[in-house]
Order: structure tokens, then sequence, then C-alpha cells
């Protein structure tokens, strides 16, 4: 009888644990269009694989009444399960118990979750849903936010971190997610600030509201902070899923391999037509990335940011892959500051944990303007190419279209390592293109000219039949070989797998110090 009491009490605690805030709490996240903490995680991982841990966890605090008001688990759940069948570590912060505001036995959960997950080598995810710090906890609240920014900063580049908003992220609580990998954000329904509306209002006289401020659809078109937005909490958590099926477990691992049933030595006729005759008529680059990877599958990072460059993952003869391009279609693919910090970032991302970098360039150089200038261009340029000069792991680069000036250098070139470097027909490679090359070597002589027009025009033919072509960088072995564009797909399979045993490493050091 006594056995049978205990066990029923253990099911009582259970019960009460699982319904978190109670019913009423429940319904009123339901009518705001958002999940609980525990269907989230329903929903993230595979069916019937999460384990909780501490669900009996309660706060200790008395001031302001608080000692009155208690749930078991307080304001976060947490444990681990799998993801197709790998581990991964979670937790998920629970609106309905005091607005999932973090305190100290908060934050010692979440801690003890990332304390696992390092020891165990596996990705943390975090569903964020809070208010911030618990007020009534005061300083101790505080230093458990400092906790978790540690773990993170400790974590980085051993386990891949992502990050998801699924409600209000305010003040302290954005430097987490700010600290991880990605940041997963839900289309107007998910927020993040530093101060909100409120203290806006108040020290600067703007009245915005919280999607205007801080919405999904600001962090990934302006900010740049949000990496993926999702239509819905369903759909972002299967984002999720998706993305960690092209990463590593940790730092120690190779990407998962994966049978995806496109032949390795697919020809692409389509390629061979794809670069318009004229220099200066754009194109889509994501169709060239979709004709070359497996399946036409790629899974784009930043979408909608700084869209004159392309970063994302894909899978080439089933190896896992990043993606970095210059897209032609916006800005002729130019290098600016939001670029070159976006592609930074990912090359470093790849870098960490062992995917190959494969860059596809089409680049006539750098931005140029005062605007460009005074916020940093040569900063933020710098990023870039101290990512990718430091970066190890294999690195394959196709130039398309033009690659002038010091945006050659950056992009993946062989003089910073690049590993295996292919140029189509259609390539110029140049200090600069032929009318500003032409403008320069020959200023004189237009000045004297009858018709300065048409001896221009002249001696642009002449410059772009000269130079304006692979032939010298392949001379020079700049580029290892000058193919067809239709073959470039069986030829970065053969080059990947030709490199799957590649050793680089940096000259002994603490870290660099990149141009941040």
């Amino acid at each position: 009888m006594n056995e049978n009491h205990k066990f029923k009490r253990l099911e009582e605690m259970r019960a009460r644990s699982r319904l978190g805030g109670g019913s009423a709490r429940i319904e009123a996240q339901h009518k705001k269009g958002r999940f609980t903490a525990r269907e989230r995680i329903d929903l993230l991982l595979d069916k019937g694989s999460f384990r909780e841990v501490d669900a009996f966890v309660e706060h200790r605090t008395h001031d302001f009444s608080l000692h009155e008001q208690k749930f078991l688990g307080d304001s976060v759940v947490t444990g681990w399960g799998t993801i197709e069948g790998r581990l991964a570590y979670v937790f998920s912060q629970d609106f309905t118990v005091f607005g999932g505001s973090l305190g100290e036995v908060h934050a010692a959960k979440i801690c003890k979750i990332m304390d696992m997950a390092m020891k165990a080598g596996a990705p943390v995810i975090g569903l964020n849903d809070s208010g911030g710090a618990r007020i009534q906890e005061g300083v101790v609240s505080l230093g458990g936010y400092a906790e978790i920014f540690l773990r993170n900063t400790l974590a980085s580049g051993v386990i891949p971190q992502l990050s998801a908003i699924m409600g209000p992220c305010a003040g302290g609580a954005v430097y987490s997610p700010a600290l991880t990998d990605f940041i997963f954000m839900v289309r107007n329904s998910s927020y993040m600030f530093v101060t909100g509306p409120d203290v806006v209002k108040t020290v600067t006289h703007e009245d915005v509201s919280f999607e205007d401020l801080g919405g999904a659809s600001v962090h990934s078109e302006k900010s740049g902070v949000c990496h993926i937005a999702g239509d819905s909490e369903a759909d972002t958590l299967y984002l999720i899923r998706k993305m960690l099926s092209y990463l590593p477990q940790n730092n120690m691992e190779d990407p998962p391999f994966v049978q995806t049933g496109d032949n390795p030595l697919r020809m692409e006729n389509a390629l061979d037509s794809i670069i318009p005759e004229s220099p200066d008529k754009p194109y889509d680059i994501k169709e060239i990335i979709r004709l070359i990877v497996d399946n036409g599958e790629l899974f784009e990072v930043q979408e909608s940011f700084a869209a004159n460059i392309v970063i994302g993952f894909a899978r080439l003869g089933g190896h896992s892959v990043g993606i970095v391009a210059n897209q032609p279609a916006v800005l002729a693919g130019v290098l600016d500051i939001d670029a070159s910090e976006k592609a930074a970032r990912f090359v470093r991302f790849l870098d960490s944990f062992n995917i190959p970098i494969i860059t596809f360039e089409d680049v006539p150089g750098f931005l140029p303007g005062t605007y460009q200038e005074h916020n940093g261009i040569i900063r933020s340029g710098a990023k870039l190419l101290f990512a990718y000069c430091e970066a190890t792991v294999p690195k394959l680069t196709v130039v398309t279209r033009k690659a002038y000036g010091g945006a050659y250098i950056v992009m993946s070139s062989k003089h910073i390592r690049g590993d295996v470097n292919l140029a189509w027909p259609t390539t110029e490679i140049a200090v600069m293109g032929p009318d500003g090359a032409v403008n320069i070597i020959f200023r004189k002589e237009l000045e004297k000219a009858k018709d300065p027009v048409k001896r221009k025009a002249e001696l642009v033919a002449e410059y772009r039949e000269k130079f304006a072509n692979p032939f010298i960088a392949a001379e020079r072995g700049y580029v290892d070989d000058v193919i067809e564009p239709k073959e470039t797909r069986p030829r970065l399979i053969n080059a990947l797998e030709m490199l799957e045993n590649k050793r680089e490493s940096n000259p002994p050091k603490k870290h660099g110090n990149n141009p941040l």
C-alpha cells in the first residue's frame, strides 16, 4: 500500500510538472497562436525520444511573496532526445510559468543541459520564449544569464548551437541567441530587441511597434540577426531539423554523408548557355547552384539579408558542403559591408565544423561610396578575407564570370590557400573591368584622340580580348583548370573526394585577432 502511495505521488508530481503554469495559461498561450514549451519539444524531436531532466526543480526565492507561487520544473523544460536518430540536447522556455522569466534555477537547468551537451559532443537547441530576467530575483538572475553566456562562448566551434525565438526575447536574453551559430524566428509571432518600444519612446521619442522594432522581418531583412524565418512555429522547428541534417554532431566529426540518388557524374548542358553574352547583364547564381548540387536542393541561410551574396548548405555526391556565391542579380554581385560580414561568419562556421566550402565567384569588386567607406567596408572586407585565409577545410572555387581586383583575392583565390580553383571560359580575371582599365591606362591617348568614344570602344575591345579571360591566370597556375560549365558537378565531386583526407593547420596560437 505504501509503495503504491509513493508511485501515485510520483505520477501526480509528473502531471503537475507537465501542466506548467496551469490550464488557463496554456489556453492563453494557444490563443496567441503559440505552442507550449513541451509541444514545441515534441515537434522538434523524434517521436517519443525526449528524456526530461530536472522536472521537479523549484525556485528558492522568498522575496515579494514568490514562495507562495511555485511550479515544478520552474519556467524551462530541459532534456535530450534525437533528431533523425541523432542525439540533441534542448531547453524550451515555458511562458506559462512567470512569463518564461529567467531566475536562478531556470539558468541552472539550462547550464546543466549545455554542460551535458559539451561532454557528449552533441548539438544544443534553445527554444526561447521569455519575458527576460526575473526581476524578483534581482542580481541572481543576471548572474544566471552570465553563466549561460559563458557556456555559449566556450561551446562555440565545439558543438552546433541553434536558437529559436518562439515569442518575446528582450534585454539581456537576446545575447545568448546572438552568441549561438544560427537564430531562427517565427514571422509575426516572435521578436527580439535590447530595449522595448516603451524605453525607445522615452529615450528617442520614436513610436514603434514590437514587430517593427524587432520582429522576424526586421531581423531577417535589415539587421541580419535572424538567419532563418519560418512561417509558423511548426515550420520553424522543421527547418531546425533540416539544418541539423547537414551538420556534424561536434567539431571532431565529419558532417553526415547521405546517399541522395543523384548521379555524381551528371553533366548539365544548360550551364553552357546560362551566362549572358553581355558582361553587364545579370543572371541568377541560384539557378547555377541548383543545377550542380544534389537534387537541386539548396538550404539557404539569411536569404533576405545582403542578397548580393548567397550562403547555404547543400550536398554534392552525398557530401555535405557549404555554399558561398556572389549574386549578379543583386547589386551586380558586388561585395559590401553586409555581404562581407554575412559570408565571413558563415565561412568561419563551416571551417569550425569540418564542412567543405564551395565558392561560386562572379564579383566586380567592393561597393564604392561614402556610406560604405565611413561605415567600415575596409574592416568588413577584411573579415571575409581573414575567414577564408584562416579556413583549413577543403576549399573549392568556381569562377563563372567576373573576378576583379581585391574581391578576386578575397573570394577563396589560389593565393589564400584555395585547394581547387576552376574557371569557366566566360571568366574575366583582372585588376578591374575593361572600361575602367582603359580609362586609366590610355587616359592621355583618349584625351588626344579625334573621336575619343570610338577609340575607347576599340581599346576596350582589345583589352577585353587580351585580359578579360581565364587563360592568363591559368598560365600562372592561379586557376587549376578552365572547364566547360556542364562538367562542373562531376569535377567538384571528384575534387571533394580527392580532398577527403586533407590536412592543413595554422600556426600554433591562442587565437587570431580578426578585424571585428
